[in-house]
C-alpha cells in the first residue's frame, strides 16, 4: 500500500470520528444553575412561630431571585423525595423544622441513608433555627450523630451528654472574625428573638474544619461570647452551615439575617459569593402564607 491510499485511509477514520464525536452528550455548562432542595419539616409551633413550611416558600422565593450571584433553582418541598432521582443533582439542602427533620420524617432511617449519599458525594447542607436541634433519642450516650459531621454542631435539646439553652430575649447578632465568604456583606444587628446558645460541637468544642459566623453576648446575666452560626468544610468535600436563628417569623424581614442565610447557602452549593453579600428582594412577608406575621397562642381544642 502506496503513501497516498495511506492518507485516504487516515482521512476517512478521522472523518467518521469527527461524526461519532457529534452524537456525544455535550458536557453540562459550568454555569448550570445550582438546585437547592428546600424542606419544611413537621413543625408544631404556635403561628408567628419558627412557621416552617411559610418560611420555605421564602427561602425558595429568595433563593430563586437572588440578583448578584449566579442563578440558583430553587424546588421547596413538605417532606423527603419519594423518588430518589430528584436527589440525583441536588447541590445543597436545606431543612426548616421543629428538630432535625429526617428524625421525625416518615421512615428516618430510609430517609437518612439517602441524605448520608448525598453527603457523601459532597453535596452541601444548611439547617436553620430548630432544624439545627437534636434529642436525646436521637444521639448516641456520647453525642455522636451523622449531623455532627455533616452540619459541624447541633442544639442538644433534652440530651444527657449536653444541654444546650433556648430562652427568647434581646440579642445582638455579630460577625465572627475572619474573612469566610459566608460573611460578606453581613453586619451587626440586635432583635428580639430565641437565639440558642451553648450548641454542642463534640467533647473538645469546635473541630479544626468548623468556623463561627455568628456570635452572641449570652446569657444577659453572665455574658460571654456565644456560636450561633457556624461553617464546616467536611472530609467528603461537601459544606454546611447551621444558623440557630430565627424563632420568630417576622424577623426575616431583617435584611442582615437574610444575607447571612442567603451566603451560607449558596456557598454550601459553591457558588461564588460577592464582596456585598448575597441580595434579593424581599416581598410582603404575608406572600408566604404563614399562619400568623406575628407570634400568637394557637387556639385552644376544645
Amino acid at each position: 500500500m502506496n503513501s497516498r491510499q495511506w492518507m485516504l485511509i487516515l482521512a476517512a477514520w478521522l472523518l467518521v470520528a469527527a461524526i461519532a464525536g457529534t452524537d456525544r452528550p455535550a458536557p453540562a455548562a459550568e454555569s448550570a444553575a445550582a438546585k437547592i432542595l428546600i424542606i419544611a419539616g413537621p413543625c408544631q409551633h404556635p403561628p408567628g412561630t419558627h412557621e416552617a413550611a411559610a418560611g420555605a416558600r421564602l427561602i425558595g422565593h429568595l433563593v430563586a431571585n437572588s440578583q448578584n450571584v449566579k442563578p440558583a433553582r430553587a424546588e421547596v418541598l413538605d417532606d423527603w423525595p419519594k423518588d430518589k432521582q430528584a436527589l440525583a443533582d441536588v447541590r445543597t439542602v436545606v431543612f426548616l423544622g421543629d428538630i432535625f427533620p429526617p428524625e421525625k420524617m416518615d421512615d428516618p432511617a430510609r430517609v437518612k441513608a439517602e441524605l448520608a449519599e448525598l453527603m457523601d458525594r459532597g453535596c452541601g447542607l444548611v439547617c436553620i433555627h430548630y432544624a439545627t436541634g437534636l434529642r436525646a433519642q436521637d444521639v448516641a450516650e456520647d453525642g455522636d450523630h451523622p449531623l455532627l459531621k455533616w452540619l459541624g454542631g447541633y442544639f442538644a435539646t433534652g440530651c444527657k451528654h449536653h444541654r444546650s439553652i433556648a430562652r427568647v430575649l434581646t440579642a445582638t447578632i455579630t460577625p465572627a472574625p475572619g474573612d469566610h465568604p459566608a460573611l460578606r456583606g453581613f453586619k451587626e444587628f440586635t432583635f428580639d428573638d430565641e437565639p440558642y446558645w451553648n450548641n454542642y460541637f463534640g467533647k473538645d468544642g469546635p473541630a479544626e474544619n468548623v468556623t463561627p459566623l455568628a456570635t452572641s453576648m449570652l446569657p444577659p446575666d453572665k455574658p460571654k461570647p456565644e456560636i450561633v452560626a457556624w461553617a464546616v468544610d467536611r472530609a467528603d468535600g461537601g459544606r454546611g452551615m447551621g444558623i440557630v436563628l430565627p424563632h420568630y417569623f417576622r424577623n426575616w424581614r431583617i435584611g442582615e439575617l437574610r444575607t447571612l442565610v442567603l451566603n451560607g447557602i449558596f456557598w454550601t452549593a459553591k457558588v461564588e459569593i460577592p464582596v456585598e453579600g448575597v441580595k434579593a428582594p424581599l416581598p410582603d412577608l404575608s406572600a408566604f402564607n404563614p399562619e400568623s406575621l406575628d407570634p400568637r397562642p394557637r387556639p385552644k381544642q376544645e
